[in-house]
């Protein structure tokens, strides 16, 4: 009755009946053991949940996304803190040819491309508690020219063709500048960008996001006047080998056109004018520099953080270059900003290790639509229950054994003891559900 009573906030998104399977649902999978599927969990719900009925509810179409903001609205939202948004993709490895959406994605964790689904999320990140709240998760689905373009790329990579003669340096003749400040997206930047749209539409109402973070796959121009476009300052990470420029300070010369670009940016002889802060711990230095740089390849300057650091035992060198568009921006705010980032991947996480990302077997577009979108929808329950349950549930997996064991407590009060007191009940409940909790305190039941 706790869950059905957070789902309330879904009255106006959802039909009651939903509502009532959906709290079902996710009491038997905070409940459950083994593999997240249809079949798991009707061996895990109570009455009304029947395997058919959960068959039903994964082929009903439902508003996610408006179900995913809401609930983080009604629950989650702290209208005191400061919130970013943050948006990256996740890859679930699947057999087989007939799921919807099913191809070649590359996969962070394995380090190579996998035949699965691939997911992007845009998640709300609560600045001070460090916390990530999944809003809105969509299925990649190439279209039939961008699958074309990839197998094509394979080809040549399989083949070894070799490069083509060397061209002559300089512009070829009849092309033009090319206007840096036009909005010219990939494919894969329009869908993000539809998505972004919708994310920004709906959480509008509620709250006001300045930046978007984003991972180093989007460090360029069109991702940065994407954000603009919808109103926001692009937090990412560059190439470490990026060309940079600092600004041209010398004296016009009188002719022709000014003089943009200075002297190109040496990440081994960085000016210490720009360094803002360095700390040692052991043999390692680290150096944050910062400064108001030029690219060839961005239509304004951008705000530049180069993390520096030096071991000073084998004299090795590392940078890691962050910018933003935002030159405003501290350093200091913006090395937490993109640090944050990385609370999403805790999402990804534990939407596949608990709920089911990586368990599902529906195979329509509805299904596995349905499947992801309840997983992140758990991640986001999950969350609340702790922030409830924190004295007695200090993770997931305490939050789960608490679950098994309070139903196992139930089950056996309803076969010894049909009448027996509710306090009793009560203290049962409480004691069984902190068997196999990692964080175990101890309770005993009080004398009758």
């Amino acid at each position: 009755m706790d869950i059905l009573s957070l789902f309330a906030c879904f009255e106006t998104s959802a039909l009651t009946v939903q509502i009532r399977q959906l709290a079902i649902i996710s009491q038997a999978i905070l409940t459950m053991t083994g593999r997240v599927t249809i079949l798991g969990i009707s061996r895990w719900t109570s009455k009304g949940g029947s395997y058919r009925t959960i068959q039903r509810f994964f082929a009903a179409n439902l508003p996610w996304s408006e179900m995913l903001v809401k609930f983080v609205q009604t629950h989650l939202f702290n209208s005191h803190h400061e919130h970013l948004l943050a948006g990256d993709a996740t890859t679930v490895t699947k057999s087989g040819t007939e799921t919807s959406g099913i191809g070649q994605f590359f996969s962070g964790t394995l380090g190579k491309v996998v035949n699965g689904l691939e997911f992007f999320v845009f998640s709300l990140i609560d600045v001070r508690e460090r916390k990530s709240y999944p809003l809105l998760v969509k299925q990649t689905v190439r279209s039939q020219a961008e699958r074309e373009a990839l197998k094509s790329r394979r080809k040549k990579r399989q083949k070894g063709e070799k490069k083509s003669a060397k061209k002559l340096a300089g512009r070829p003749t009849g092309v033009l500048n090319k206007d840096k400040t036009k909005l010219e997206l990939s494919s894969e930047l329009w869908r993000i960008n539809e998505l972004l749209k919708l994310t920004v539409e709906l959480i509008r109402v509620f709250v006001t996001v300045k930046y978007l973070t984003l991972d180093g796959h989007f460090g360029h121009n069109q991702a940065v006047l994407m954000a603009r476009a919808n109103g926001l300052e692009l937090i990412s990470k560059l190439r470490k080998d990026a060309a940079l420029f600092e600004k041209y300070e010398g004296e016009y010369s009188g002719k022709g056109r000014r003089r943009r670009y200075g002297k190109r940016f040496d990440y081994q002889k960085i000016p210490p004018k720009y360094l803002k802060q360095s700390e040692a711990k052991g043999e390692v230095i680290t150096n944050y520099y910062q400064g108001e740089l030029l690219s060839k390849s961005f239509a304004s300057p951008v705000n530049v953080v180069i993390i520096e650091k030096i071991n000073l035992k084998t004299k090795k060198v590392g940078h890691a270059i962050l910018f933003s568009n935002d030159v405003q921006l501290s350093s200091e705010k913006l090395i937490e900003y993109y640090g944050l980032r990385f609370q999403i991947e805790f999402n990804f996480r534990d939407a596949k290790q608990h709920f089911g990302l990586e368990d599902f077997m529906t195979t329509t577009q509805v299904g596995v639509e349905n499947a992801a979108c309840l997983s992140f929808l758990m991640v986001n329950l999950s969350a609340k229950l702790l922030r409830e349950k924190r004295e007695n549930c200090l993770g997931i997996n305490d939050l789960k054994s608490q679950y098994r064991g309070v139903k196992y407590a139930l089950e056996t009060i309803k076969l010894i003891e049909p009448k027996a007191e509710i306090i009793l009940i009560e203290e049962v409940k409480k004691a069984i559900g902190r068997i196999g909790s990692i964080h175990r305190r101890n309770f005993s039941i009080s004398s009758a």
